[in-house]
């Protein structure tokens, strides 16, 4: 992956022509503003000993173990917004002091004592793709800190078929598994749009969604089993379809962002691959309208795999990015005859055997027109399947032209949705006019459930040049005061890392935090796992 941003070097860009046009209707400023060079990167200098350095040589082997320049560059942090202006400007503020490959679980085993008798932290570090700074080498204290980078543990260990069961090493990539299983006439299910370079030990320790959640479950949903390597010793967990054996262990550890230890094999649910997949466009005079679709499918438990209906600025934006062809001008033309020009776009897609899928197709048609919704067909559907995994290519195109892109999530109670969505909105927006670069806030209702769905912020702005970082952080405290304010949860599938754990005590509560920090404590008791996620403390002696 590219140092300074997401996919290959190669990757072409994902902002068409027309784009600028728009954003400058919007009065969003571009202005080219490439990244430095790698070898213009500034790093600290790396404070392991040799003799420490010896020590996790003779337990990975001596080509395990870099601290070379690019190395400490490529795991210096994730792919969150401030990340990347850190990285692009050529100063991430620090970086691993080394990074280790261990290939087993014995070696994380022998890694993890060696750091601990030498006071070193430990950042598990699977695709790096985490956006609320879950991967930040973070010292805390201690005399250095190292990555543990899992690529190398990326086996399938079992299949169970019968069981319908998939052990992984957890540093296997999620396409490398939809390959081995789409072989087999199987599939995870679980799709997030970082999908390309995620790995399942990453999706599990951040309690991952995926974009088709609403049917296939998210990870925790898909986590039966599995194995942790901590300061203290081992949990083992097997693969289980239910227990009532005392509090949920496995809970526990899936969303423990790598704070309480390694995971190194996780053994996951899986299903029958889809005879047929489905995706199409709903049309709605108005969020309101379309959100009250969206909890009639839940109540009525006919949601489809997924489910996904942006607001007026959202359908907007998007229908802008299609462009203007024939085809398009056809489409608008039938939305304002209609009447549901300026209104919004829910894309809902049915996975599974073709008679199922026609049933609930018909079924859920049925129910959101009954809500006024309007069906389009599905060349939406499809454009937005063809384009799911593009929106981190986006972000970098544009940050390239000197324009803030970020996204924020929550969920709530469908009782409060809708004004969470305009509050945190608004929130957003006054954040950027008080500073100066007002912008376009956008969302989207996703992550179905019974009792209420999650809510996914976008919102775009000039950069204030020289003052990125603090833009960024206005914007952000403001929306995670008004999503505390209006009932919401801080995240919903970003995870917590840095970036929200000054919010952890109003989600859970300081007796909470408390009851956190003493597992903490009994695992790592020298809180060398990655300190400074979650907001844990350990009881250091």
């Amino acid at each position: 992956m590219r140092w300074w941003g997401w996919g290959d070097a190669g990757h072409p860009s994902a902002l068409p022509p027309h784009a600028l046009g728009f954003l400058r209707e919007a009065g969003i400023a571009t202005a080219p503003r490439p990244p430095v060079s790698l070898a213009g990167v500034r790093l600290p200098a790396a404070r392991l000993s040799q003799s420490v350095l010896s020590t996790l040589r003779e337990i990975v082997g001596t080509d395990a173990v870099r601290d070379d320049h690019t190395e400490r560059v490529l795991h210096a942090a994730g792919k969150g917004y401030p990340d990347l202006v850190r990285l692009r400007a050529g100063d991430p503020g620090d970086a691993p002091d080394a990074v280790v490959h261990p290939g087993n679980h014995d070696q994380v085993r022998g890694l993890l004592a060696a750091c601990t008798r030498a006071s070193v932290a430990v950042v598990p570090f699977g695709g790096g793709t985490s956006v609320v700074g879950g991967v930040a080498p973070l010292r805390d204290g201690h005399g250095g800190v190292v990555t543990l980078d899992m690529g190398r543990m990326g086996e399938v260990l079992a299949l169970d078929v019968r069981s319908a069961t998939v052990t992984v090493q957890a540093g296997m990539r999620a396409p490398a598994l939809e390959r081995y299983l789409g072989a087999r006439g199987l599939t995870l299910g679980h799709f997030p749009q970082s999908f390309e370079y995620v790995s399942l030990g990453g999706c599990a320790a951040t309690r991952s969604a995926g974009q088709a959640s609403t049917g296939y479950g998210a990870i925790e949903k898909m986590v039966l089993g599995l194995r942790l390597a901590a300061p203290a010793g081992d949990v083992d967990l097997a693969a289980m379809p239910a227990t009532a054996a005392g509090p949920g262990l496995r809970q526990l550890l899936v969303g423990s962002e790598g704070t309480l230890g390694v995971i190194g094999e996780i053994a996951l649910r899986v299903r029958p691959a889809p005879q047929e997949c489905v995706y199409e466009g709903v049309f709605f005079t108005d969020f309101d309208a379309g959100v009250e679709a969206m909890r009639t499918l839940a109540r009525e438990h006919a949601t489809p795999d997924v489910a996904r209906l942006s607001d007026e600025q959202e359908t907007r934006m998007s229908m802008a990015l299609a462009g203007g062809g024939a085809k398009a001008r056809l489409g608008r033309a039938y939305l304002g005859l209609r009447g549901y020009r300026g209104g919004c776009l829910a894309i809902l897609g049915f996975e599974g055997p073709a008679e199922e899928v026609a049933f609930r197709r018909s079924r859920a048609l049925k129910l959101v027109r009954g809500c006024g919704g309007l069906a389009v067909g599905r060349s939406p559907g499809e454009a937005w399947l063809r384009s799911r995994f593009s929106g981190p290519y986006l972000r970098d195109d544009l940050l390239s032209l000197g324009v803030m892109v970020e996204t924020l999530e929550t969920a709530a109670q469908w009782s409060s949705l809708r004004e969470l969505h305009r509050t945190v909105a608004a929130a957003i927006a006054d954040s950027l006019s008080a500073g100066g670069t007002p912008g376009l806030v956008m969302c989207h209702v996703s992550h179905l459930y019974e009792t209420g769905a999650s809510l996914y912020f976008t919102f775009i702005a000039s950069q204030r040049h020289g003052d990125e970082i603090a833009q960024w952080r206005a914007a952000k405290q403001a929306a995670s005061r008004a999503i505390v304010a209006g009932g919401g949860t801080i995240t919903h599938h970003h995870a917590v890392g840095r970036d929200h754990a000054p919010w952890m005590i109003d989600e859970i509560g300081s007796a909470g935090l408390a009851a956190l920090s003493a597992v903490k404590a009994e695992l790592d008791p020298a809180g060398i796992m990655n300190p400074g996620k979650l907001a844990l403390v350990s009881r250091r002696g």
